[in-house]
């Protein structure tokens, strides 16, 4: 299939973006992105658990606080109250950095005694013995941690309640959590910089033997085509060196074939020439003016074969540089080609009083390049033309059998089964045809086939004597229209 040609890309909004430059730098920022991401969620981990660090032992405090409390709730003729052995403040100090609070309220609501800051939290739906419970709450505008319990003083009488609470604010708690965090997060702005360092050292290390596959390939002379050992570079990079010696192979490969046919090119445009050179010195030597007739109309043929002979060669190149560059693709209209192509050589086969006619349906489009596909169908008949003797019969069609069809049909000398291979190499002629042939004709077809995905193949006419070339092109989604059929008379 003939490659479509591409626009090229813009550096723009909603364009695709190039390839990363560097290989080096694209490991890296994969390797540091995550890194960089991972940070600052471990900061939010590392103070989370400083603050559950932080917590356990104050609130294991806060909670002997409520049980000593507690057991000074006392009953005295039916009613709740506390005995304090000494001042509660004296009990319940506080210090340079936090303020203690503390409350004995009945289930009614009303405070016994103690600081009425303190909020009332709802009843738990089961009591648990002397279980103390907590909470978080503001008081005075700063946050403080609340420790609770509920209990019965006289067992007996259910519905005597008491709340006992006692509240400390939070400051020693965060200075603490703060400074575990500190603890934690300073050696980590040490350690990035450093893990940064090692993973850059790392990497120039780890892509060091694509540094030495680089000097290898830049010392290696330009005529230097030979594979790279897979086993001598790194495992990941091996796949793409079996790729690189594949392409130096078929490298190879063409400039070998660039080379023989710029030989053979040589060779056989130096037959002619010497050919017209010899004509031009017999004929400046000559005082008769009809073998000065007959030496200028050879001249004359001379001159027509290696003009053909050029032309030809000048197809082939560009049939060979097509399947490389970029030719746009467009739907091509292969019977207007074809009958083209036809009108075009009629002068020559009626020249030979040979009968060319064309046969097909009505805009059988195929994809591709027209210039190409006239080039190829015109090869296709001159070669039908050159080698059908006087009297004969060429007739090109085009038909649709599920894929479109190219057909030639000559009744000409035909050509052998053994050859019917070798006549696709360049410059080889079938012996005892009788026609002088440069031998370019079907490689120029071969060469433009392959390169519209299409098969060439040659076999004996079905009808006698002769040859049908027949080219077959890909599936099209495009429908052939009913054929109708014409001649060249």
């Amino acid at each position: 299939m003939l490659a479509r040609r591409r626009k090229p890309e813009r550096a723009s909004g909603g364009r695709k973006s190039a390839a990363p430059n560097s290989l080096f730098g694209e490991i890296l920022d994969w390797m540091l992105a995550p890194l960089l991401f991972l940070w600052p969620i471990s900061i939010i981990v590392t103070h989370n658990v400083a603050d559950n660090i932080a917590n356990r032992p104050y609130d294991l405090a806060l909670a002997d606080s409520v049980r000593a409390l507690a057991r000074l709730v006392v009953v005295e003729n039916g009613e709740v109250a506390v005995h304090f052995p000494a001042p509660p403040r004296a009990l319940f100090r506080a210090d340079q950095d936090d303020a203690v609070y503390y409350q004995v309220a009945s289930h009614g609501g009303s405070i016994l005694t103690g600081d009425v800051e303190i909020g009332r939290p709802p009843l738990p739906q089961t009591l648990y013995g002397e279980e103390v419970l907590f909470r978080d709450e503001v008081i005075h505008g700063e946050e403080a941690r609340v420790a609770y319990r509920f209990l019965r003083p006289e067992p007996d009488k259910r519905d005597l309640l008491v709340l006992v609470q006692v509240a400390e604010t939070r400051n020693k708690r965060t200075d603490l959590a703060s400074k575990v965090v500190t603890g934690v997060l300073l050696p980590q702005f040490a350690i990035i910089p450093l893990a940064v360092v090692l993973v850059w050292v790392g990497l120039t290390r780890g892509i060091a033997p694509l540094s030495r596959l680089q000097s290898m390939i830049r010392r290696r002379r330009p005529t230097d085509l030979s594979p790279i050992a897979p086993a001598s570079v790194p495992e990941e990079v091996r796949p793409l060196i079996i790729a690189f010696n594949d392409m130096m192979a078929r490298l190879e490969e063409n400039l070998q074939a660039q080379q023989r046919f710029i030989a053979d090119a040589a060779h056989q445009m130096r037959t002619p020439l010497t050919g017209l050179k010899m004509q031009a010195d017999l004929a400046l030597h000559e005082a008769d003016p009809e073998q000065l007739r007959q030496s200028l109309e050879r001249i004359a043929e001379s001159t027509d074969r290696a003009a053909h002979l050029i032309n030809q060669l000048l197809s082939l190149a560009r049939a060979e540089a097509s399947f490389e560059k970029l030719y746009a693709v467009e739907p091509v209209d292969l019977e207007a080609v074809v009958r083209a192509v036809a009108l075009e050589l009629f002068p020559r086969a009626r020249a030979k009083q040979i009968d060319l006619g064309v046969e097909g349906g009505q805009h059988l489009l195929v994809e591709g390049n027209e210039v190409l596909l006239r080039e190829m169908v015109k090869n296709l008949v001159d070669n039908a033309i050159k080698y059908t003797p006087r009297g004969g019969s060429v007739t090109a069609r085009t038909r649709f059998a599920g894929v479109p069809i190219l057909e030639v049909e000559d009744t000409g000398v035909g050509i052998a089964e053994t050859d019917r291979e070798r006549v696709f190499e360049r410059f080889y002629r079938v012996l005892g045809s009788g026609e002088d042939g440069s031998g370019l004709g079907l490689p120029i077809v071969q060469e433009i086939a392959e390169l519209h995905r299409a098969v060439v193949t040659l076999d004996a006419n079905p009808g006698g004597r002769g040859t049908l070339a027949r080219v077959v092109f890909p599936r099209s989604q495009l429908q052939p229209p009913p054929p109708v059929h014409g001649d060249f008379e």
